[in-house]
Order: structure tokens, then C-alpha cells, then sequence
């Protein structure tokens, strides 16, 4: 007599937040260091110039529909990235108990900024 197993997934949530470590992740290595490079080497120094950064030019892109967005993803991908880095660095450190507090915290708090920032940043636009 044939046996059949049929495998029972349980339905998870982390592909969600491993989407957005992933953006983040990506977003932190590749845009960072350029946005670094630009702000706290090239601007002070004066190789781009005082006018390239002006606190009238950064005002009018930030309070655009654009600028808004950008500033969104530049805040909110690195912060859930942050924090999903919290949450499993203390699984591994070995804090295995209140694992749902720790994930309700670190993933309530990236949720719970980037709807503040969003608020913010909409309201300027």
C-alpha cells in the first residue's frame, strides 16, 4: 500500500521583513558611502561647492512629492534593515526567551517610525 505525505506549511510573515532587510541592506551599501563621500568629505571641503548643498536647495527638494519619497526610502529601508539586524543578532547572542516580545519590539519600532517619518515627510510635501 502507497503512502502519501503531504507536507503542512506554517504561514510566516518573514519573507516581508527579509524583503526589507534586503532593501535596506542594499540600499545602506551602495547608496551610504556615496551620500557620505558627498556630505562629509566633498561639500566641506569645497570641491562641490557651498552652493551645491544650499540649505534653500535641500528645503525645496525635501518638500517635494519627490524629495518626500526619497527621503522616506532613504530613512525607512536602512531602519528595518537596523533593526531585523537587532532582532536576529540577539537570537544568535542567545536571548532565545520573550522572542515575540523581542520581534514585536524591533519590528514595531521600525514600523512605528517609518508611519512617523511618512506623517512628517507628507506634511511637508
Amino acid at each position: 500500500m502507497a503512502e502519501t505525505f503531504e507536507k503542512v506549511y506554517k504561514r510566516s510573515h518573514e519573507p516581508i521583513f527579509w524583503g526589507l532587510f534586503g532593501a535596506g541592506g542594499m540600499l545602506t551599501a551602495f547608496i551610504s558611502p556615496a551620500m557620505i563621500l558627498i556630505t562629509g568629505v566633498l561639500v566641506p571641503l569645497g570641491l562641490l561647492g557651498h552652493e551645491t548643498l544650499s540649505y534653500e536647495k535641500v528645503h525645496v527638494f525635501a518638500t517635494s512629492w519627490y524629495g518626500a519619497i526619497v527621503l522616506f526610502i532613504l530613512i525607512a529601508l536602512p531602519l528595518w534593515h537596523t533593526l531585523h539586524r537587532i532582532f536576529h543578532g540577539l537570537h544568535d547572542l542567545g536571548f532565545h526567551k520573550g522572542r515575540d516580545i523581542q520581534q514585536v519590539f524591533c519590528y514595531g519600532f521600525a514600523f512605528a517610525v517609518s508611519v512617523f517619518v511618512g506623517t512628517i515627510l507628507l506634511q511637508m510635501a
